[in-house]
């Protein structure tokens, strides 16, 4: 695993994101994008719950926002640094948005050892890198990195 010297700073915002979206109501997820000069460029949580949509995860949402607000060229150049590793729906988001760097926090088997079987998060059992991998385009993913800081915000919510 190459973390950049920022990549566990970053890490960490994203946890903080990810609580900020427990304390919302929803699932304890987040997502930042982050451009080459160092600067948060998008934010976002997961509002699966609030806005009632099962496709509203962080990545996906922040793929949404960046690619509304954000030149394309400029999503390219960014990193985008998740909570806990992609699921297949926004490893989708992240490559059809053009993002070339993904930093996850909680990789999917301890991830899925968390929620297990809960009714509201069913899972795929697939690697983000699984996914990237087939794209025409390199997407360089790293994680999974300060899994126990990520599970933190998991504590409890799952039961």
């Amino acid at each position: 695993m190459d973390l950049e010297a920022d990549d566990e700073k970053f890490l960490r915002l994203a946890i903080k994101v990810a609580r900020r979206s427990r304390d919302n109501g929803n699932h304890p997820f987040g997502a930042i994008l982050v451009d080459t000069d160092g600067s948060i460029i998008v934010e976002t949580e997961n509002t699966v719950v609030t806005e009632s949509d099962c496709t509203s995860h962080a990545e996906t949402n922040l793929m949404r926002q960046a690619s509304k607000e954000l030149p394309g060229d400029q999503i390219t150049r960014s990193t985008l640094y998740s909570s806990a590793e992609p699921c297949p729906m926004c490893s989708g988001a992240i490559f059809w948005g053009d993002v070339r760097r993904v930093v996850f926090a909680l990789g999917i088997e301890n991830l899925y050892k968390i929620i297990g079987n809960h009714p509201e998060n069913p899972s795929l059992h697939v690697h983000c890198r699984q996914i990237l991998d087939q794209g025409a385009v390199r997407i360089e993913v790293i994680g999974p990195a300060l899994e126990e800081e990520a599970a933190k915000v998991h504590d409890g919510f799952w039961v």
